[in-house]
């Protein structure tokens, strides 16, 4: 009586038949274990060999420095090409000083823009929006962000300093008046440019946490947020975590954008309205006419931020390399 309906088509039938040429040039090579496995290592030695060779010549142009100053040269407080005499303090101290500040506002900030984005706090298309601003964020290049940060963040942060030392002067963190370039717009600036990095990684560790714990506490009766403290965080934390640390990292090796704004003093000062200097900074205005002595110091220098850096990164990748969640305590 009725027309009986056709079967239903399953989707390797609408994708089509697979193309019989796909990959075929690549099955020879993969059946070739031994030359696959070769090419594989050669890589994997070849990075190495290209870390150790970047330390080995950075620490080989260092040596007449090491031999002249020794490890005094870390905790050195002057910079002097006429006298050739080099001191590394002032400028640890202004590239701690300046990452940890920027740090501090763009830890709870990124996390705060996963949670809004991992969590569903926010509608769809707003999501959408904030996740693409961020990605253009990490996209503007280092330049640019220095000139916004001398036509806009520089007079912002000069009159907020001009306030704060009117009436907060006798604390030792506002007690310089402003002058334009200091800790503060830099840290402000750099602040915005790690905002990516902490917002993109802790996003993707919210992700890795799994539903059923999340589901289960639900069905238990748990709010959103009670969930998200108790359930989601903690699973989550060692991503997080790893993600500020690789944020740090970027911090303490930015160069251009530090180098416009932080105002390139070789002084230590408690102020954050007060100039300082950062080694990147430094490296980048100071090396193209050094020679010498002065070069080596540079040497130094750059031997110890790549320690700084290697280190910080190489435990971030600890971090976000360990087991989350309920896997960690299997």
């Amino acid at each position: 009586m009725f027309a009986s309906e056709p079967p239903p088509r399953l989707e390797a039938d609408l994708a089509g038949p697979p193309p019989a040429a796909a990959g075929t040039w690549l099955a020879p090579l993969l059946r070739r274990s031994g030359l696959f496995q070769s090419l594989v290592a050669t890589s994997a030695a070849a990075s190495v060999l290209l870390l150790v060779a970047i330390t080995g010549v950075v620490a080989w142009r260092a040596w007449p420095a090491w031999v002249h100053f020794g490890p005094g040269f870390l905790w050195g407080r002057q910079w002097n090409p006429i006298t050739d005499n080099y001191g590394a303090l002032p400028l640890i101290y202004g590239t701690l000083l300046t990452s940890l500040l920027a740090l501090a506002v763009a830890a709870p900030l990124g996390l705060s823009v996963a949670i809004a984005l991992s969590e569903s706090l926010l509608p769809a298309r707003l999501r959408t929006l904030c996740g693409f601003v961020i990605e253009l964020l990490a996209a503007i290049p280092s330049v640019i962000y220095g000139l916004w940060g001398i036509a806009t963040v520089i007079p912002l942060t000069t009159e907020l300093g001009r306030w704060l030392f009117r009436h907060f002067n006798r604390l030792p963190v506002f007690s310089t008046m402003p002058v334009g370039p200091g800790v503060l717009p830099a840290s402000v600036v750099l602040a915005i440019m790690i905002l990516p990095t902490i917002a993109a990684l802790s996003r993707s560790a919210l992700h890795q946490v799994p539903a059923p714990l999340k589901e289960g506490a639900y069905a238990l009766g748990a709010a959103r947020w009670d969930v998200l403290l108790h359930i989601t965080l903690p699973c989550a934390w060692s991503g997080i975590f790893g993600a500020i640390v690789l944020a740090l990292g970027r911090a303490m090796g930015e160069t251009m954008a530090l180098a416009m704004l932080v105002g390139n003093s070789n002084h230590i000062s408690p102020s954050l309205l007060a100039p300082a200097n950062t080694i990147s900074s430094l490296l980048a205005n100071g090396f193209g006419e050094a020679s010498g002595l002065q070069l080596s110091a540079l040497m130094y220098l750059a031997f110890i931020l790549m320690t700084m850096t290697l280190v910080i990164n190489l435990l971030a990748q600890v971090l976000l390399n360990r087991p989350r969640g309920p896997a960690a305590s299997a």
